[in-house]
Formats: C-alpha cells, structure tokens, sequence
C-alpha cells in the first residue's frame, strides 16, 4: 500500500448518504486533485463513525480531526485550510459532545469521569498547536520562567524527586533519580533527548502530544537541561511523524524568535538550544542506547551497559533521555508542584497515564487517566463496554513487548507497582482489549513475528530466540504442535528475558511466559485436541511435522 500524508474517512452510513456524503466524496476528490495532493491524500468512504448529529462527517488522520455537519459548499476551504496549509479549520469541527476516545471527549465530560485531572493532554486540542501566543496564555513557559528565576538546578531535581514522577515509557524508573544522576556525572558538555521514536504498534499517544502541544515539550526539555546542566538538546522523533516533525520545528523556531531557546533564555545566563532527529522506522531506535547510536549517525544497535547513557551516552557525554509522555508532566509539576501532582494516581505511581485504547469495544482512541485505575473501569467507563455484548477474555498491554492480561487480573491497579506484584507489565500505554474470539496461539504469533522481523540481530538469543518461538508457535496453530514444544517455548522465553542485549529481546518471551501461564489449557487444547477453541486457527497441517 502506497504511503500517503493525509488520510481522510468519510461517513457512509444512510443518514449521511441521505445528507449527501457521496457528493462531499466527489467534491473531495475533485478539489484534492485541483491542489495538486491526490499523491499526498487518500479518500475512503466508511460506515457509521458514531455521530448522527453532525452527519455527513470527515475524519482527517494523522491529527484524527472530525469534521461534520460538512456539505459540498464547505469541502474547497477545508481542502485549502487543513490538506493543503496545515491548519486546522475549527469551524467546521464537529461539536466537542461525546467524542469518545479522542482526546476532545475527556475535556466535554471533565468532572464527571475519573479522568477529571488533565496534566499531559492539558491543552492538547484546545490550543492551536502552531501558535506560541495560544500556548503562553494557557500557562505556557510560565514553568521555566520559575525555574531560572526562582529556582536553583538541585531544587528542581528536588522537586521533580518529591512529585514521584517515574518514567512512562515502560520501565517506570523514577524520573528525578535519572536527573540526579546526569546532573552529578562527571563531564560536559550534557545532552538532553526527547524520546519520541513512538514504534510499539498500537500506540500514538506521543504523536497527540508532539502534535497537538509542541511547545509543552521544548519547555520540559528546557527545565531538564537547567536541571542537568545541559546546552544541547534532541527530540528523536518517528519517521512517520511528518506533522509532528513540522510542528516541532515551527515551535522551536517560534521559542528562539521570542528569546525563549537559544542564548541567555530570560535574560539569564543559561543557554540551551533543541534539533529534531528524524528516525527512519527501526523499532530498536526506541531503545534509548540504540536511539543514541543512531542521532550519531551510526546503525540503530544497542550498546552494552554499563555505562549507563547518564554517565556515556551521546559521544560519550551524559546524556539524560526521557520519554515524550513523562516529560509532558514537567512544567505541570513545577507550576502546581509536587503536593498536587501527588494527589493524583497511587502513593507509589502518582500523576496519571495516556492510553490508546482499542480492540473489541464500543469506542477506542485515546484517554488520559488516573494511575490506579483498573482495566475493569477503562472497559466499562471509557471503551462504553465489550462491543456486542461479547465477554472479555484478555487485554495486551504496552504495544508488542506488553504482557498478556487474563480477566481475572482486570480488577487490578494499573500502576508499576501493583502490576510488578502481579507478575505482568504495565508497558508504554496500549491496551489491546479482547473479547473470547481471539486465540492466544494466533495473537502470540503475530507479536513474535513482529518481533523477528525488527530484531536487529545483534545478539543470538533474540535474533534465533523470536525466530524458533515463530516456527513453534506456527507448528501449534496448524495442528503439529507437541506437548514438548510448551516446554521449549518456555525455555526459549526465558533465555531472551535473561541474556537478551536489550529491551527488545528481553520483553520479548513476555507473551509466550503470558500464555503458558494464564491460558496453558487453549495452548494445550491446540496440541491434544488439535483444535483451536476459538476457531481461529486453521487445524489441517499443510507441511510435513518437524
């Protein structure tokens, strides 16, 4: 499939074509090509999207706009204004009323769900994201302003420490202890990174950020290299991520015209300046070392560790990398401090956590959410239940390299250390919930072949590992498993988690531990039965047993 910039849905269902969504389609189409964009833009025609009161409706991705009520008259502006200049045209934006899943619905029911407290997402969707004015009068820089006015480096570790704020890109790892150790290594100069290489399939909710609140980024970037004593900045963003790319770099243009970047920020005598780095599609670019060789122009691998990038990362300098999600928390943590942003979430995982949401549910998108929140209420609350009715069976958490979540764990506190307790992972923020229509054999299948295929083969244990657990898994989903093979698998996943080089290979064998633990018995079904329970897999072996 061709690859394309924009991508643009257009509602189907009778009352639309009865509004005429068909001749909206051919105006789209015709006025695309007057452009000059049918080689940017694609155009698709889908069924019901949800909302009879503003039919017929547009969809514009990657910036998921909804657009509706839209006639034939208002398609040549929106063309010109969002396709083709980039902007969004909020006049003809769909009322903001129950937008479940996007990001605007959780700003219409403020109040009145769990998810009442906004911290990453706080002006995302509210403010225009190209404009430095919109987001100074929604608080903006007024964080970093504190900081180099009122604040020393040690009192911002200090206070980013007492908030609790601990890593969102996975591993949870206390966020001002990894300052701390930047801010004490021997060395200069320092870097500060952005990791905003957003490849774990299923998970955009960095993307909504970059795009929708550029600026809430350069601004954390900023306090953390005050913070660290760094000059120099890079935000390694997903290759994929055009409009992000380009947002980025009008903000960082926007903050070094208005003195906010670059030299003596606020008439201080700090100086610190961001690039963008584009990646180019390598799942182990999201590993902070493999990101690191890659920003130095080198093939995206993994180092060894120790050392640790906060004492040699980029050419060998302490380097401090954190994930776009947890610096999103930064300014909001240094306006209302550490106190309030403990109010939220756990004692043990404060703040809140963005999800992308998706799978066998009423409505799927994205939610921001308080840490403790359990998958029972996400189901119920935000995805409006299990879609027709069907019952659920699992949920797959943090993209590929999530654990695999039985139903009887949904009632379980969503944050690090509850999950830790129970013996799964929260992971990056996806969650793939499924109903008792999906096969774990077929769903594990696909996460190792995606695993095999981004491996970058550094290391055996991942690279033979992911693609022995493949051929093994095949061999069960087509009917030629054996009892042993549960054994091997379990071993396979074992040595990745133990000996792997990276992240990568080390999360890996999740899924197949997952499995073997939670649903041994459908495995095993596929083995003694020869029959797949869920009447996914196809039975009759087509080549020879091995």
């Amino acid at each position: 499939m061709k690859a394309v910039r924009s991508m643009v849905l257009v509602s189907s269902d009778p009352l639309s074509m009865e509004r005429g969504a068909q001749e909206v389609y051919n105006r789209l189409l015709a006025e695309i090509k007057l452009f000059n964009l049918q080689d940017e833009i694609s155009v698709t025609m889908v069924g019901d999207v949800g909302r009879h009161d503003a039919t017929p409706m547009l969809i514009v991705y990657p910036e998921a706009v909804i657009y509706g009520p839209v006639s034939p008259e208002d398609v040549h502006f929106l063309v010109e204004e969002h396709l083709y200049k980039g902007r969004i045209a909020s006049n003809l934006q769909a009322p903001a009323r129950e937008l479940t899943g996007r990001i605007a619905w959780i700003h219409a029911r403020k109040g009145t769900l769990p998810a009442e407290h906004r911290v990453v997402l706080e002006r995302a969707g509210i403010i225009d994201p190209d404009s430095i004015d919109d987001y100074i009068v929604h608080d903006g820089y007024q964080a970093i302003g504190k900081v180099l006015t009122e604040m020393t480096p040690a009192d911002v570790i200090g206070e980013i420490e007492k908030s609790g704020l601990r890593g969102r890109g996975g591993a949870g790892f206390p966020t001002g202890s990894k300052w701390r150790f930047v801010s004490k290594a021997p060395g200069t100069p320092k870097y500060v990174i952005c990791n905003a290489d957003e490849s774990e399939p299923g998970t955009f909710k960095d993307r909504l950020v970059l795009e929708g609140d550029p600026h809430s980024i350069l601004e954390a970037m900023t306090i953390a290299a005050y913070a660290v004593g760094a000059t120099e900045g890079y935000i390694y963003v997903r290759g994929e991520y055009r409009l992000a790319q380009e947002r980025l770099k009008t903000a960082i243009h926007q903050a070094r015209t208005m003195g906010l970047l670059g030299e003596k920020i606020f008439g201080t005598d700090f100086s610190f300046d961001i690039h963008v780095h584009s990646g180019a599609g390598a799942y182990i670019c999201g590993e902070e070392t493999a990101l690191i060789e890659s920003i130095e122009g080198k093939r995206g691998e993994p180092r060894p560790r120790p050392p640790y990038p906060t004492t040699h990362g980029l050419w060998g300098k302490p380097t401090l990398v954190n994930n776009v999600e947890t610096l999103a928390n930064i300014p909001a943590i240094i306006r209302h401090g550490a106190s309030w942003y403990r109010s939220i979430g756990t004692p043990s995982s404060p703040g809140t956590k963005v999800y992308t949401i998706m799978g066998n549910v009423n409505a799927t998108g994205l939610i921001e959410v308080p840490m403790g929140i359990t998958l029972r209420e996400v189901i119920s609350i935000y995805g409006k239940g299990m879609k027709n009715g069907s019952n659920f069976k699992l949920a797959q958490t943090g993209g590929s390299s999530g654990s695999i979540i039985p139903a009887s764990l949904q009632d379980t506190p969503m944050d690090f250390d509850s999950f830790s307790k129970a013996g799964v992972a929260l992971g990056s923020g996806a969650l793939l919930i499924c109903d008792e229509d999906t096969c774990v054999v077929d769903l594990t299948k696909v996460l190792i072949n995606f695993f095999r295929f981004e491996s970058c083969g550094k290391c055996s244990p991942c690279r033979i590992g992911n693609q022995r657990s493949f051929e093994v898994l095949t061999d069960i989903s087509e009917g030629r498993g054996k009892l042993a093979d549960l054994d091997f698998l379990q071993m396979l996943a074992d040595n990745m988690t133990l000996l792997s080089n990276c992240g990568l290979g080390q999360t890996a064998g999740t899924p197949l531990r997952d499995i073997l633990k939670y649903f041994r018995a459908e495995v095993e079904a596929h083995i003694r039965l020869k029959v797949c329970p869920a009447g996914v897999c196809p039975m009759e072996a087509k080549v020879p047993a091995r």
